[in-house]
């Protein structure tokens, strides 16, 4: 059930981190060596520039998510002081608008790289919006999706929504992921965003020995085990990646390829991995599809 936005043209289908005869240091430097096959061209280039200036911004924002969390801002279903924009949600799908969004940052980061996506998806009228934040000394992706299914259930709680969505930055989505296939999130997550999100793996994590690291390889025991079957998992997944990314390689690592996930990948140009959370056609397009609880990605 799972289908491209946007099909890679020309791209082989052999992946290199298969291959037999390259393993260890020299098949990280032969993916990185395919990934950065277009790394030259104006689009790429632009993008880095983009990304230089994000990555700067995020940076000073970065301590703000060390002194304290993101809070939420407080449940409002009236229509007084709302914009327009606000009242068009309220009014057309008030079960959309109060749905709880639950943000998950990647690896060494905090809920600061959330800060522009967080203020549009208010803007436009979501009113639940929480953060799910874990310590950059984090060593198990299994163990911190256990503490993401408390934290859920403890919002659903609070909330009294049965669902919720989940949008994930880098590790955040597979995090996010492994709780809806393997723990039964998928009762509670109608509907999960990832954002460059290594759901195939990367080869870069070939790179560094941290146990944490290891599990993103492509022939970890993790993702082994979100390779196997998922019968009746009814959570949607919208997966963006993109062409520039440098932590994901190859780049369509980043996307959800599994027969019995209900996914939708949406290939992006020229956006760097850590723009991804800023960028406007992301926020634009997550929004879009948040918005309308009863349509199932293609």
């Amino acid at each position: 059930m799972s289908a491209e936005a946007v099909e890679q043209p020309g791209e082989p289908e052999a992946d290199l981190a298969s291959s037999g005869a390259r393993s260890g240091l020299w098949g990280a430097l032969d993916g990185l060596r395919y990934g950065a096959r277009s790394a030259l061209s104006p689009r790429v280039l632009q993008g880095a520039a983009v990304e230089i200036g994000w990555l700067t911004t995020h940076l000073a924002m970065y301590p703000l998510g060390l002194v304290g969390g993101s809070g939420s801002r407080a449940d409002r279903l009236t229509l007084d002081g709302l914009t327009p924009a606000q009242r068009s949600l309220l009014v057309g799908d008030v079960r959309a608008a109060g749905t709880p969004i639950l943000l998950a940052h990647g690896i060494v980061d905090n809920h600061t790289v959330f800060a522009l996506m967080r203020r549009n998806l208010l803007r436009r009228g979501f009113t639940r919006i929480h953060t799910f934040s874990y310590s950059p000394l984090t060593l198990d992706v299994r163990s911190t999706a256990e503490r993401m299914a408390a934290e859920v259930e403890a919002l659903c709680k609070e909330s009294g929504s049965d669902q919720i969505h989940i949008i994930g930055h880098s590790l955040g989505g597979l995090i996010a992921r492994y709780y809806v296939q393997r723990l039964g999130g998928d009762e509670r997550v109608h509907t999960c965003v990832t954002l460059g999100t290594p759901h195939q793996g990367t080869i870069a994590a070939r790179l560094l020995p941290w146990p944490l690291v290891k599990q993103l390889r492509p022939e970890s025991d993790l993702m082994d085990e979100l390779a196997e079957p998922a019968p009746e998992c009814r959570t949607r997944f919208v997966a963006f990646y993109s062409d520039a990314d440098q932590l994901i390689v190859p780049q369509r690592r980043a996307r959800v390829r599994h027969p019995d996930l209900i996914a939708e990948n949406v290939r992006l140009r020229g956006v760097g991995h850590m723009s991804l959370p800023f960028h406007g056609e992301v926020v634009h397009r997550i929004t879009g599809v948040l918005a309308h609880l009863d349509e199932q990605v293609a």
